[in-house]
């Protein structure tokens, strides 16, 4: 991973704490993993965690047994992740023995396929997942048949691996960034609130959201653009267990994938040659620009609405990142006139989607100095800049004229997560370098996530994303 914007940096910017690890042998170090197993396991499982085990420690990870785990209280230590093979009953489920919500990664491994097929729609795929999930109380599931054995996240990412036992070149690639980087919705407490902040009434409102209008038509019968999964529809065990899941995602209605979003103006300085009070320090092509760091706000979707089908006025927040004594704070405001019974929840890509805001920014007040006449600067003064996630991937031939692919060969994390935020900021960098080196126009990049999805962000609107990505189809001759 690029060091092109340190660590201690990405914390001051965007709130990602220090210690996250960025790398696939810092995911491996930080791992702590524990085996809790079900009472009775078949052999076929247990001889899967056997192997799983000792994939792990052959990649310097100790695995704990669940007393080496366990505080006096007989509760997980914070910061474990469970591997919990076999079938639980109630008061033996994993989650009953955690500290909170957010501390651990509990990941359910059992002996049977995938609850999936080759024909299952997306939308389809996501419901079994995030049902298995809500049922057994889990974050991750692990399916192991006789020939293969089947991660699937609570992203809706499903990735098999055609061997009955893990291999550990799979373990360390795959399933570590998977353990170790938790997808976790924003909180209250993280977050300046203003509720009806937004106005949406105004002209300006009004010409952002006929973009997003436009956008949400030409997206509407695309399967890849995952669009709710009820927490209603699903099974529990208990209403107990039905009150945690609400808890876990801060009472949101349900889950959805993807996100719209439309960067408002922002007039970036160009970089310096020399450091100065207050400036970030990014390294780029063998040298380090010191880059004044801007207010940046977002147009986006609210978590949990659809959006294959918006309501502008219901459906869109904005959020946005203020720089207090040399450190970013983000902020969100709902939309004016909402009833109180109505919820507009920031979209857990937060954090992520400030992250690409900053980095355009910062690429900007870059090419303000090594290229005074580039376009991209003056059209994010103007008018923004457009972000388009969704969860699979483009063509080759559908990427835009000028915006430069990275991500390829990260780690495979959910976009929720806090080395997401960091990847798309770096790999920002990391595509203007590109754009620089070939001496082209750069108007903005595609960050691919692998098992996840793709991010297209830069100067065409999400309309103009969204036709790309959806063309028309070709009349019958």
């Amino acid at each position: 991973m690029s060091n092109s914007i340190s660590s201690g940096s990405l914390h001051e910017l965007l709130g990602i704490p220090p210690c996250t690890p960025l790398s696939t042998d810092e995911m491996c170090l930080c791992l702590k993993p524990v085996l809790y197993p079900a009472p009775v396991l078949p052999e076929r499982l247990e001889q899967f965690c056997l192997a799983l085990v000792a994939a792990m420690q052959s990649l310097g990870i100790t695995v704990l047994s669940a007393d080496e785990a366990s505080g006096g209280d007989g509760r997980f230590s914070p910061g474990t992740v469970i591997l919990a093979p076999g079938y639980f009953p109630d008061n033996l489920l994993a989650i009953n023995r955690v500290t909170t919500l957010y501390n651990n990664i509990i990941v359910g491994i059992y002996d049977e396929p995938a609850p999936l097929t080759t024909q299952s729609l997306p939308q389809e795929r996501l419901d079994a997942i995030v049902g298995r999930l809500a049922l057994d109380m889990v974050h991750i599931l692990i399916f192991v048949t006789d020939r293969s054995w089947t991660i699937c996240t609570m992203n809706g990412g499903v990735v098999t691996f055609n061997t009955p036992y893990p291999l550990t070149e799979d373990v360390r690639n795959t399933l570590v960034p998977k353990l170790t980087a938790q997808v976790v919705p924003p909180r209250a407490e993280e977050l300046d609130i203003e509720h009806g902040g937004l106005l949406t009434g105004t002209p300006e409102f009004e010409a952002v959201a006929a973009d997003f209008m436009q956008c949400s038509a030409l997206w509407s019968k695309n399967a890849s653009l995952l669009t709710h999964t009820s927490t209603e529809g699903l099974d529990y065990r208990a209403p107990f267990y039905k009150r945690i899941v609400a808890r876990y995602l801060d009472q949101r209605s349900g889950m959805s994938y993807g996100f719209f979003a439309r960067q408002l103006s922002v007039s970036v300085q160009p970089a310096s040659y020399s450091a100065g009070a207050g400036l970030l320090t990014v390294h780029l092509q063998g040298r380090d620009f010191f880059v004044s760091v801007p207010q940046i706000s977002v147009i986006t979707t609210r978590s949990g609405c659809r959006k294959n089908h918006l309501d502008p006025k219901g459906d869109l927040v904005e959020i946005g990142l203020s720089q207090r004594d040399g450190r970013g704070r983000a902020w969100l405001k709902t939309p004016q006139g909402l009833s109180p019974e109505s919820v507009a929840k920031p979209s857990f890509d937060t954090l992520t989607i400030l992250a690409h805001a900053l980095g355009n920014a910062l690429t900007a007040s870059i090419l303000k100095t090594l290229k005074p006449e580039a376009l991209f600067p003056g059209h994010l003064a103007l008018f923004g800049a457009s972000m388009t996630h969704w969860h699979d991937y483009p063509e080759s031939g559908q990427l835009p004229g000028g915006y430069y692919l990275h991500g390829e060969q990260n780690p495979p994390v959910a976009c929720s997560t806090p080395q997401s935020a960091a990847y798309s900021l770096l790999g920002k960098i990391a595509a203007l370098e590109q754009a620089l080196e070939q001496g082209t126009e750069y108007r903005g990049d595609v960050h691919i996530e692998p098992n996840h999805g793709t991010n297209i962000v830069g100067m065409l609107s999400l309309a103009e994303t969204a036709r790309l990505m959806n063309p028309a189809p070709c009349p019958e001759a």
